[in-house]
């Protein structure tokens, strides 16, 4: 009986073959953690905190080059140009947090060693979104429903068009403009990608249901804001106080410089993040599903769509450490609580896996996969 579920010439008999070969693959994998492993993860935490304090400390270092002495315009250049590199390494800092630390970490990647520090649970991240919530409609709602139309918020974040199969509206028209919003704003779309949210907008749910949420969310909105731009630029702004012979400008023009750098260290990490998610979602060649296609799916067929629903970037290892090895996304959507180092060495195999039974495995450069999510974008925005 050849199956008439999803895009692929094989009989349900085939896939469920495939299903149990991949679950061989994950199960020899998942057994084989260990010390190597533990002293990966430990070492990127420990790299991302001090990328995140050197870079905090070099921002502060370029107020001291202010306009004091010799040509104005050249005190500026060395000044900003030392802000300008700690804000760099902090905007890192944040994509390693947000990518390869944080978002793995609260996949249970890492709960197998036992260390109270770094489990699912309790991890709080570097964003505006309550990790609980982002654990429930990425780990829960994303990854059980990749890419299925009425299920999956993630298919357009609720503003973009991003397949055929979603109707079009006239305020698709503008979703270059939402494309690139997004992008710079990831961070505040993130922490809004909430079902109930959806589901007040939908007339779903009422103000007073959704209110504790709002709360929720509101309350980690805040604490994020009062970090990056007030707390640190006013510890910024009251050391120049005492210091104010070697750093003549006024704390106000230190506050905002500081706040400043924080707002564009988060675009940094903003956009990276933004573009290595749409690029294992979005590009051409990646499938999308309807709710009669699934029904009735077993782990198999799972695995098969969630090969047919991403696509992988290709890159060198540091790339793959800054992406937080998303650019292994097709990895990523079969064995999400497998320890993010491992995908390197298993990509290999599932591309293989996939190969032989004929089944499509998306990957290409950054730029293709970014340039075909983008054109896909424009092109989808209008009705033909």
């Amino acid at each position: 009986m050849t199956s008439q579920k999803l895009p692929v010439n094989l009989t349900d008999a085939q896939i469920e073959e495939f299903g149990r070969e991949m679950d061989s693959i994950y199960n020899e994998v998942m057994d084989s953690r260990g010390e190597k492993d533990r002293a990966y993860i430990l070492k990127v935490i420990r790299t991302q905190r001090s990328l995140a304090v050197i870079g905090r400390i070099i921002i502060y270092a370029g107020l001291f080059f202010i306009p004091v002495w010799g040509h104005m315009l050249a005190s500026w250049g060395i000044s900003l140009g030392i802000m300008a590199l700690g804000t760099f390494m902090l905007g890192c800092a944040k994509i390693l947090e947000n990518m390869e630390v944080a978002h793995n970490v609260m996949h249970a990647q890492w709960d197998w060693m036992k260390d109270p520090e770094i489990q699912s649970n309790t991890w709080e991240w570097d964003t505006m979104g309550p990790s609980d919530r982002w654990m429930n409609s990425h780990n829960v709602v994303h990854h059980t429903w990749t890419n299925v139309l009425e299920k999956d918020l993630d298919v357009g974040y609720g503003i973009m068009r991003v397949t055929p199969m979603q109707q079009w509206k006239p305020a698709f028209l503008l979703q270059p403009i939402f494309f690139i919003l997004l992008m710079l704003f990831f961070e505040e779309g993130v922490a809004l990608h909430e079902q109930v949210i959806d589901d007040k907008l939908k007339g779903k749910k009422t103000w007073k249901e959704i209110m504790p949420m709002l709360r929720h969310i509101g309350r980690k909105v805040r604490g994020q804001v009062l970090k990056d731009y007030v707390m640190w630029p006013v510890a910024a702004a009251l050391v120049s106080i005492p210091i104010s012979f070697y750093v003549p400008a006024s704390p106000w023009l230190v506050f905002g410089l500081v706040a400043g750098a924080n707002a564009i260290a988060n675009i940094i990490r903003n956009i990276w993040a933004f573009t290595i998610i749409f690029c294992g979602h979005f590009p051409a060649g990646v499938h999308n599903f309807t709710l009669e296609q699934v029904e009735g799916e077993t782990r198999a067929k799972w695995y098969l769509r969630q090969i047919l629903g991403s696509a992988n970037i290709e890159g060198g290892k540091l790339f793959h450490i800054m992406s937080g090895n998303l650019s292994h996304q097709i990895e990523h959507h079969v064995f999400p609580d497998l320890c993010s180092n491992r995908y390197p060495e298993v990509a290999p195999r599932v591309e293989a896996l996939a190969a032989r039974y004929g089944i499509p495995y998306n990957k290409g450069s950054l730029t293709r996969q970014f340039g075909s999510t983008w054109l896909n974008n424009l092109r989808l925005a209008f009705p033909s």
